[in-house]
């Protein structure tokens, strides 16, 4: 078998509906679109949740509660198994160091090392927050934790 040779399933394929080629192919002259109105216009759609005119449910109901989503802190979260394999013994762990490894992509408020796994290697972590398994880990492996000063004021 070669990849010209393949083809899809029977059945598997279906040819596309042409509308508005005649009367008797039964998606002639309005096309599925029934007789005027909004829906039958080009671009004649309305946005979800649009209720006619009336007052949505969205807008009717009251807004109830706090959210302190907009000011939460979003850490870039990497583990220990991670950081055993990206990095040798004395390399210093650092934001910096950890994007241009790959390990942590996007837009964080921070960076955050996770005691998943086991680490072997000393290394010097200069991270934002490092949960207290992780900070164990790191210092019986004979490396260091340190916090930035401003984050420790936090």
């Amino acid at each position: 078998m070669r990849l010209h040779d393949l083809k899809p399933n029977p059945g598997a394929k279906h040819r596309r509906k042409r509308l508005g080629i005649g009367e008797s192919s039964g998606k002639g002259k309005t096309s599925g679109k029934g007789h005027k109105g909004q829906k039958a216009r080009s671009g004649g759609s309305i946005r979800p949740g649009f209720e006619g005119g009336q007052m949505p449910i969205y807008r009717r109901l009251p807004k109830r509660g706090f959210n302190n989503a907009a000011f939460k802190t979003v850490y870039g979260v990497v583990n220990l198994d991670s950081l055993e394999k990206t990095f040798s013994a004395g390399d210093s762990v650092t934001e910096d160091s950890l994007r241009k490894a790959g390990l942590v992509n996007g837009r964080f408020d921070g960076v955050k090392i996770l005691g998943r796994g086991e680490i072997t290697k000393a290394l010097n972590v200069l991270v934002d927050e490092v949960s207290a398994t992780a900070r164990e880990k790191i210092e019986k492996a004979g490396g260091t934790v340190e916090i930035p000063k401003s984050e420790a004021t936090k």
